[in-house]
């Protein structure tokens, strides 16, 4: 099944309104068994700006699509230019209060699993074990030719090499770790190839337009069966890689919650929404629930 490449959506009709009262998240967080599902939400109080909310950054930005991507050099230029530069800055990201809660309640027992939508890795940085990459990690390169993956540190490591004038100072940075750059200053800009067979070289994740490989959807449609509720934590769900096990769990009769300050397209299927900041929402409930939330992540 492919990611639709939709950007936004229109709510149509009156949605349920959203709360600000966070219980109902901490009594299915009691009970256990709880999925979480995050989108690019959680990550925007380390730094790392979301699509769609206030100040998202799909009013200034286009992500790149699979089909661009594949289609043409000098979009791949642009856009390799564009991340080699947004991944010196991503890797600069420290897990925020809301990564730090959802280790908190995967150490206390109280997790089924975690899917991300986000390509960071801050829940892992944070202590989150067995995530699920739903959309994959910018940790890794893959080749569209041989298929070898490699680690992006070392693609890092050629494109310096490659490029060692290149030091733009982008006008801003995007969740998929595409910096704002004009042409100019993406400039003459030098793509590596593959070392193994000298092909086209991609992130190790999932653009628009892509497919999310059968397997990993599988996986989590696994999940969901297997949870006794799902929460979603900072995502609009606009694309159907996360709304359909919004919808998968919903059918299910599963209680489905939702975190996040603006409407979503899952608000229908939600037990409650609850509009506020994830960071301090989550510490909250773990307040309630006795659980400590570390102030740092673990090295």
């Amino acid at each position: 099944m492919r990611m639709r490449p939709t950007l936004s959506w229109t709510p149509e009709g009156d949605l349920p309104p959203g709360t600000t009262d966070p219980a109902p998240v901490a009594d299915a967080l009691s009970a256990g068994g709880v999925l979480v599902l995050s989108g690019a939400g959680i990550s925007t109080e380390s730094g790392i700006p979301d699509y769609r909310g206030e100040g998202g950054s799909l009013s200034r930005h286009t992500p790149m699509t699979y089909q661009d991507f594949t289609a043409a050099a000098e979009a791949r230029r642009r856009y390799w230019a564009r991340s080699h530069l947004g991944w010196r800055t991503f890797g600069r990201a420290l897990p925020n209060a809301g990564h730090r809660a959802v280790a908190a309640f995967g150490r206390h027992g109280l997790l089924s699993g975690v899917i991300t939508q986000n390509v960071d890795g801050l829940h892992q940085a944070a202590g989150s074990e067995g995530v699920v990459e739903l959309h994959g990690s910018l940790d890794r390169v893959v080749c569209l030719s041989c298929g070898a993956r490699s680690a992006r540190r070392e693609l890092a490591r050629r494109l310096e090499e490659a490029n060692p004038d290149f030091r733009p100072v982008a006008a801003g940075i995007n969740p998929d770790g595409d910096a704002d750059l004009t042409d100019d200053q993406v400039g003459d800009f030098r793509v590596v190839p593959c070392a193994v067979c000298g092909g086209v070289l991609k992130p190790d994740v999932v653009f628009f337009g892509e497919a999310v490989p059968p397997a990993r959807v599988e996986h989590c449609r696994e999940l969901v069966r297997a949870a006794t509720a799902l929460l979603v934590l900072g995502s609009s769900l606009t694309v159907m890689s996360g709304l359909r096990f919004v919808r998968q769990a919903a059918q299910a009769g599963k209680p489905v919650l939702i975190v996040n300050r603006d409407v979503t397209r899952g608000d229908r299927h939600a037990l409650t929404r609850v509009a506020l900041p994830l960071g301090a929402t989550l510490t909250a409930v773990a307040g309630r629930l006795g659980i400590p939330v570390d102030d740092q992540a673990p090295a």
